[in-house]
């Protein structure tokens, strides 16, 4: 993450000052850090924090090279520094600290104040406004500020106990400081987490300084017995104790090293880029809408109140209709765990699988009715294998488009689903069989085991089973078809296409068509066009065929609530005809 983390403190003498701060480097380390080692004082040490390894270290200069460097360093004069070190972290001559992150090659620095002029006026500022005017209600706590010049910032002020400060404690700030204030805001909750615990643990320590302090000389007495001295002389000049003093931690500026670079390193790699291509498609949209349904209906249920369903009624859930199957079907012995886990295992995988079980004409025949929006029945024993079936053959469909009863012990209407499977011994009324907007898959008992020799060798359990497709209108099978219907084909048989190809296919075939419909929505259905232009528009869409219009109008059930209420509203308000005018 491309940002600095510093800790500020607010000095009696000297106001606001920043006394440690860590950045991130991409490109080699400033002069001041990577100039005049000395092989023999390196310390290497090997750390693993949250899954991140890094090799940190601590650079140590000569006292010529020291002076220079912090001769040349931005930050301020000596004279403005307490002489106690109140507003210094690092002694004079010291080179800060680095960690180096094996896997990215990002180095992490720390001293007092950045090299960078730049840098430093930015940190500066951040500085001063966390500890003056930039600052939550009680003193204490997290704040966000910034602009596009000077950048944004995360703000956590806190007090530390001492003994000897006025009011008993001292103000400090760390801050993290970043160009990019959306990603700052959306990483609000986790940099108040992790800086809120590095805070717990400076007051953690300087609470138990404070109170040993204060058990072998309490100040309040003293200074009650005092109160006519001058509050500077009676502080003894021990009015800026350093932090290290206050926690009694020499080892701290190491601590908050390892600390503010496993924060950046941590924040930086939590959050991770992903590219939306357009807007949300319609599948997307109707499935929002339909979890949205289900929240406000599960809210509003009260099982008190509910009335008790018949049994002849199933139960409609996220679009799809789940029932109450038939006792022989919904019972099965917790002994007989081969049976289960055979009959798990016969299922379609795929679209590519189920036409190599069907057959090429039956497949045609029976995808061709799932297209056209007509009533898809199957008869089977097997509850797993209908609910494969209809997993697969709903991929064609919009999400929209899908009314699913997986399993019921009565014929529904076509009005209530698309989708229906039916226990072997249900009576399906006759006008159904003979009609052509409906489609009957019966699953019967295989007469003999090699009913399809080319799949015995990886299909041995549906061996079993022999698929029969019939349906009333017997010219369903040879006629063109819509234009997506034979792309499909055409996919399912290329051979060099897998499975997962094939379903991106029809993913992309899907939207295609779905651009479609909602182009004709809102010709016909909002513009209310005559039909000689409705014709001219199915031509120029590629869509002039009977079977592609049915699809067309079909489908357009599919749009969602949102699409539609969007286009009629911006067509229909009065703001909208003003913006054509």
């Amino acid at each position: 993450m491309n940002a600095i983390v510093a800790l500020c403190h607010f000095c009696e003498l000297h106001g606001p000052r920043t006394l440690f701060c860590t950045e991130v480097l991409h490109s080699p380390l400033p002069q001041g850090a990577s100039s005049g080692d000395i092989s023999g004082q390196n310390e290497q040490a090997e750390e693993e924090e949250g899954g991140i390894q890094m090799s940190s270290r601590i650079r140590s200069h000569s006292p010529a090279e020291g002076a220079s460097a912090d001769s040349s360093s931005p930050g301020p004069k000596k004279s403005d520094m307490c002489e106690a070190s109140g507003c210094r972290s690092l002694a004079g001559g010291h080179p800060g600290y680095v960690s180096h992150d094996k896997e990215t090659s990002i180095k992490y620095v720390s001293h007092q104040h950045p090299n960078h002029p730049q840098l430093f006026s930015i940190v500066r500022q951040a500085c001063v406004r966390s500890l003056s005017c930039e600052v939550c209600p009680g003193r204490e706590g997290p704040i966000f500020f910034g602009d596009e010049q000077h950048g944004f910032v995360f703000s956590h002020t806190f007090f530390i106990k001492d003994s000897l400060a006025r009011g008993f404690q001292r103000w400090y700030s760390i801050i993290t400081i970043m160009m990019d204030r959306i990603y700052l805001i959306n990483s609000w909750p986790f940099l108040l987490g992790k800086i809120r615990g590095i805070i717990d643990e400076l007051q953690g320590k300087a609470l138990k300084v404070f109170e040993a302090e204060q058990f072998g000389c309490p100040q309040r007495a003293q200074r009650m017995n005092t109160a006519f001295t001058p509050f500077l002389h009676q502080r003894n000049g021990n009015a800026a104790r350093s932090l290290t003093s206050l926690t009694n931690d020499e080892n701290l500026w190491a601590c908050l090293h390892t600390s503010f670079a496993w924060l950046l390193k941590a924040c930086g790699s939590r959050l991770t880029e992903k590219l939306l291509e357009g807007a949300p498609t319609e599948d997307t949209l109707v499935q929002m809408e339909k979890l949205a349904d289900l929240k406000e209906e599960s809210e509003g249920w009260d099982g008190s109140e509910e009335e008790e369903k018949p049994s002849s009624q199933p139960d409609v859930v996220e679009g799809q209709e789940l029932s109450k199957c038939s006792p022989e079907t919904s019972l099965m012995p917790d002994c007989n765990s081969w049976n289960v886990a055979h009959r798990r295992l016969s299922v379609f995988r795929s679209l590519r699988h189920m036409r190599q079980i069907l057959g090429a004409s039956a497949f045609r025949m029976l995808a061709w009715h799932v297209l056209m929006g007509n009533q898809v029945i199957w008869k089977a024993r097997d509850t797993d294998l209908v609910q494969s079936a209809f997993d697969v053959l709903r991929t064609m469909l919009p999400v929209g488009c899908v009314r699913i009863i997986p399993y019921s012990d009565q014929y529904e209407e076509a009005y209530r689903c698309n989708f229906l499977g039916l226990s072997p011994h249900v009576q399906i009324p006759p006008h159904i069989l003979s009609s052509e907007f409906a489609v009957l898959v019966e699953v019967r008992s295989a007469a003999r085991s090699s009913l399809y020799p080319a799949l015995i060798d990886n299909e041995q359990s549906l061996n079993k089973y022999e698929f029969v497709v019939t349906s009333g209108s017997p010219v369903a099978a040879d006629r063109v078809g819509p234009t997506i219907l034979n792309k499909i084909e055409a996919a399912l048989t290329n051979q060099n296409l897998s499975v997962d190809v094939v379903d991106q296919c029809l993913v992309c075939l899907k939207e295609e068509w779905m651009n479609k419909v909602k182009v004709l929505f809102k010709f016909t259905k909002v513009d209310s066009r005559p039909k000689e232009d409705t014709q001219k528009l199915l031509s120029i869409l590629g869509a002039a065929e009977e079977d592609n219009v049915k699809l067309l109008k079909f489908w357009m059930t599919g749009l969602s609530k949102t699409y539609k209420s969007h286009l009629m509203s911006t067509v229909r308000s009065p703001t909208a005809s003003e913006c054509r005018n």
